[in-house]
Formats: C-alpha cells, sequence, structure tokens
C-alpha cells in the first residue's frame, strides 16, 4: 500500500480510522494494565498494615487487666476493635473484584483491538492474524456490593 488512506479489498473501515480506534483501545488496555498495578501495590499495604494492627489486638487480649470490671470494659474495646478491622479488611474484597473486572475488560479490549487490525490489515504473512479471544462470559463478577462476613485473610 502506497497511501495511508488505502485499504485491503473488503474493510468496512479506512485505514486510517481503524488505526486510530485500535490505538485508543491499546491506550485503554495500558490505562488498566496500570490501575491493576496501582490496586495490587495499595492492597499489598493495607494488608500489611491490618496485618499488624491484627497482632497488636492479639498482643492486648492476651495482657488483659486482672481486675474483672477492667476486664469487662478492655474485652468490649478489644471485640470492637476487632469488628472494625474485619470491616476495613472486607473491604479488601473490592480489590479482587475489581481486579477481575479489569483483566475481563483488558481482554475485552484487547480483543476489539485485534479483530479491527485483522479486517482493516487483513491477515499477516503466515495467512493468519492472531486475535486475542474476547472473554465468553458477559461479566466476571456478579457481586455490585460487599457486606462484613466471614472471611479470613490472616
Amino acid at each position: 500500500m502506497n497511501n495511508a488512506q488505502e485499504q485491503p479489498a473488503g474493510s468496512p473501515l479506512p485505514l486510517l480510522a481503524a488505526a486510530d480506534l485500535q490505538d485508543h483501545l491499546m491506550t485503554a488496555t495500558n490505562d488498566l494494565d496500570r490501575l491493576q498495578t496501582l490496586l495490587a501495590q495499595s492492597c499489598d499495604t493495607l494488608l500489611q498494615s491490618f496485618h499488624g494492627a491484627y497482632q497488636q489486638v492479639q498482643t492486648l487480649m492476651d495482657a488483659a487487666p486482672a481486675d474483672a470490671s477492667a476486664n469487662h470494659a478492655y474485652q468490649a474495646r478489644i471485640q470492637q476493635l476487632g469488628q472494625q478491622l474485619g470491616g476495613a479488611v472486607t473491604a479488601l474484597q473490592f480489590q479482587d473484584m475489581a481486579s477481575q473486572l479489569i483483566n475481563h475488560t483488558h481482554q475485552r479490549l484487547r480483543s476489539c483491538a485485534d479483530q479491527i487490525a485483522r479486517v482493516t490489515m487483513g491477515d499477516d504473512e503466515d495467512g493468519m492474524a492472531i486475535v486475542e479471544e474476547a472473554p465468553i462470559r458477559p461479566n466476571p463478577v456478579t457481586q455490585d456490593e460487599m457486606d462484613a462476613g466471614s472471611i479470613t485473610l490472616f
């Protein structure tokens, strides 16, 4: 092809429009990759912090006061702290759900970009352009909210 405006026979998109669309899709997949990295780093930091807080709660529980009335109030505060930590840990489920959605969307966008390239530019010299398969399931995560439950991350 001598001219960037030319396109293979049977291609429904002009070459420049297809290249621009493919570029936007690939930029979106790169942004998703960066988001995935940021989420993973944040989750790792949170897990380390929660693990340290959990260990401190265990230490406090082991050092309960001997006085029965003081011990009851002490245990109630420790239990409340444990419940708050449990709620925070439950929020970490967000990272898992977000990762699944990011991976799913990344695969869909990559498949679209590959299909655009194949339709617009034809197959490669081997006779078959590689097109990443789109996910079969429409949505990997059906849950849209998180409630405190019985999860163990420690």
